[in-house]
């Protein structure tokens, strides 16, 4: 019997931590350019940010009910599997007749606890989506054998059946993008008033290989770039098409080969495209183009993130991240001498934390003088290189709290509530640090981080972290921003 397969519904699942939508609303780029593959090839896509529209579950139920597809497929990072695996629970139970698909990073690793634990996942898509979707879709709608489709794992009478894994696209300049499904007035950057904000993809891929990291291993350690012009042509595009004045680049490493890079600033500044770049890149990459950090300005670079991890030397080197420990403030001077906004990471809650190094670490990061950092907790995602030296001391299996908030390793000397405490204390401690410096700040910057410490202290997982007991010049920075 031939399956017909036409409509295929592709659903971000509503999981929520309070960490990148505190600061925006943003849109699923690898479920767009999907959808431009399906479309391509003659079905008709639906792209339903279920997350971004902070739709639940009886909502998700009816809106696939309405939509009767034949196809339901959504996405999972390591922290949003649960909520993932339950839309696709409900869709079996709604539209029993629908074939049900998950992909990205966590299925691409775990297909075999994923398909074994629940039978109401039909593939795993293992890796990059565009053409293994495309040649599932024709495979089903034609009747053919599935085990000749490459990237795919799939339960039969036999057990579970791993397909060969799929090359990556060499030329991604050649992939269609699904703008026109996107609900453009949703995504937002919120400390752009009245912005409409796009995500993107330059490249692909991530050659380092920080041992805590899923990029490296999901992308093998290979890295693609697109052409500088399709890159700047798709900027133009979304600007004069859709509206959008601001851009997130989706990418690890946007920056890895450097005349490429410097051909993309080059061409947005001849073009006079003044839409604001959000990004992040690696601490080498920024030092390593110190001389044209002027040109970043001017080509609309307005916020770069720079993963610092950790400010000591032997952590650094567990991690693989490749840098000494004193590049890391000489990458975001750079970054502030150019007034755009500095944002860092830094890494806590190792088995032997204390709460005597989470306060170091406080006071180094005041150091480092990022606009923005954030503390956060180890996630040992499952598959990682360093998952084996940390499994001891995990203390849950719960995925849903692998969300880089919530610690889920468990340090020789604290408890998880400890952990849980310094986490906040020392972002409380970090922002207020900041806010009783607003003086020494541009203009610009210290506009910026009242709107931020605004959001953080309203509409974030921290909420609960930035209250109590503050100085009164901190107090009279929030009343004069509007936080009570």
């Amino acid at each position: 019997m031939v399956n017909k397969i036409k409509k295929i519904m592709l659903i971000t699942p509503p999981y929520h931590s309070g960490v990148v939508e505190s600061a925006g609303v943003w849109l699923n780029v690898g479920f767009v350019s999907i959808a431009g593959s399906l479309r391509a090839a003659g079905f008709e896509p639906i792209y339903y940010d279920a997350m971004s529209l902070w739709h639940g579950y009886d909502k998700i139920a009816r809106t696939i009910e309405h939509e009767r597809p034949d196809v339901v497929a959504t996405t999972a990072f390591t922290a949003e599997i649960v909520d993932a695996l339950r839309v696709l629970k409900l869709a079996k139970r709604v539209a029993p007749e629908a074939v049900t698909v998950i992909g990205n990073v966590h299925p691409t690793f775990m297909y075999g606890e994923v398909l074994t634990e629940n039978d109401y996942v039909d593939f795993v898509v293992r890796g990059e989506g565009e053409h293994t979707m495309v040649e599932l879709m024709q495979c089903l709608d034609q009747g053919g054998d599935t085990a000749k489709v490459k990237g795919l794992a799939f339960r039969n009478d036999f057990g579970i059946t791993v397909t060969p894994t799929r090359q990556f696209i060499s030329d991604l300049d050649t992939l269609p993008m699904a703008w026109d499904l996107v609900d453009w007035p949703i995504y937002t950057y919120k400390t752009m008033e009245g912005s409409t904000l796009a995500v993107v993809s330059s490249s692909r891929g991530c050659s380092s290989q920080c041992s805590f990291c899923s990029q490296q291993l999901f992308w093998q350690r290979q890295w693609r770039g697109k052409s500088p012009e399709a890159v700047v042509s798709e900027l133009e595009m979304l600007r004069e098409k859709f509206g959008v004045d601001v851009v997130m680049i989706s990418d690890e490493t946007p920056t890895l080969e450097r005349e490429r890079w410097e051909r993309i600033l080059d061409l947005k500044i001849k073009r006079g495209l003044d839409t604001k770049i959000l990004m992040e890149t690696r601490v080498d990459d920024i030092i390593r183009d110190e001389d044209i950090m002027e040109k970043y300005a001017r080509a609309g670079v307005d916020h770069i993130y720079v993963g610092v991890e950790s400010p000591s030397q032997t952590t650094l080197d567990i991690f693989k991240k490749d840098i000494k420990a004193e590049m890391s403030k000489r990458a975001l001077d750079l970054i502030n001498a150019q007034d755009m906004v500095s944002e860092t990471s830094f890494v806590l809650g190792m088995p032997d934390e204390t709460p005597e190094h989470m306060k170091e670490t406080v006071e180094i990061a005041k150091h480092y003088n990022p606009d923005l950092a954030f503390f956060l907790a180890i996630a040992p995602w499952p598959y990682s290189d360093i998952y084996s030296q940390l499994e001891p001391y995990v203390a849950t299996k719960d995925y849903s709290r692998y969300n880089l908030v919530e610690p889920v390793v468990k340090p020789e000397n604290m408890t998880l509530d400890e952990v849980m405490k310094g986490l906040g204390q020392a972002s409380m401690d970090f922002y207020m640090h900041k806010l009783e410096t607003l003086s020494s700040m541009s203009s610009r910057k210290s506009e910026f981080m009242v709107k931020v410490v605004k959001l953080i202290s309203e509409d974030s997982y921290l909420k609960e972290h930035m209250s109590g007991d503050m100085p009164e010049r901190v107090k009279n920075a929030l009343r004069a921003a509007g936080v009570s």
